[in-house]
């Protein structure tokens, strides 16, 4: 006799044809986006169930230097985004959010105006991003907007680039880190180790596999003692 699904794998079953469908979907407008939007604006698509290859679709992606394929870590540094989708991930719905004007930089020290959509499944998790991120450097606006009256010529994709490690792009974010203090780990206190823990969890460092373990190694610290300083951290934030 065949085993008949239960209601929860059911909705699991529900939820996972939704997500599919909606991140088909999201490709799709990526897609006619590349052809409509000028190329100083980028647009990439996350699969937010996925960090360490989360670039789904893209357009313009000269503007931050990613391609498909590459880590939610390879983004625009500073990126309050995370901490945003951090915190839409721990709140309660069902509707889709949006968190708008904020800046990051891109690899070569471009500022940028960003903005991101998270998209919800039925059970209000968190699954997909789509994130809009322009170059609003005079110089390169203007050359835009000419080139945009005189004729609008189809840009060549930019040629593939091995994606950059996971690894490294942790590493980067925790080296980063613990450097601004100017001295050796085995010299920082517990404020110190503290508040950069808590700069690594912004950077977006715990959301990948196995940031946890690489920053108790490199804080040389064990990493019950990264979950004890983010469950600080969390207190805190609540008592403000």
């Amino acid at each position: 006799m065949e085993q008949q699904s239960t209601p929860t794998e059911v909705r699991s079953q529900f939820c996972e044809m939704e997500r599919q469908l909606v991140m088909s979907t999201l490709q799709t407008v990526v897609s006619v986006l590349q052809e409509v939007l000028y190329e100083n604006i980028e647009v990439v698509l996350h699969d937010l169930t996925r960090p360490e290859s989360s670039v789904v679709a893209i357009a313009n992606g000269h503007v931050t230097n990613r391609v498909i394929g590459d880590s939610i870590l390879a983004g625009p540094k500073d990126d309050k985004g995370f901490e945003g989708a951090k915190e839409i991930a721990a709140a309660k719905g069902k509707q889709n959010n949006i968190i708008t004007d904020y800046r990051t930089i891109n690899s070569e020290g471009v500022e940028l105006q960003s903005a991101t959509a998270v998209f919800r499944d039925s059970d209000g998790i968190p699954f997909a991003g789509l994130c809009f991120n322009s170059d609003t450097t005079i110089p390169d606006m203007a050359r835009t907007w000419l080139n945009s009256i005189a004729h609008k010529t189809p840009r060549a994709a930019p040629p593939p680039k091995p994606a950059e490690k996971v690894e490294t792009l942790m590493d980067d974010v925790i080296s980063t880190n613990i450097q601004r203090y100017g001295k050796p780990v085995e010299k920082m206190n517990r404020e110190e180790k503290l508040n950069a823990v808590d700069a690594m969890q912004k950077g977006g460092l715990f959301i990948v596999r196995g940031g946890v373990n690489r920053a108790a190694k490199a804080l040389g610290v064990t990493r019950f003692t990264i979950y004890n300083y983010l469950e600080e951290l969390k207190n805190r934030s609540a008592n403000k």
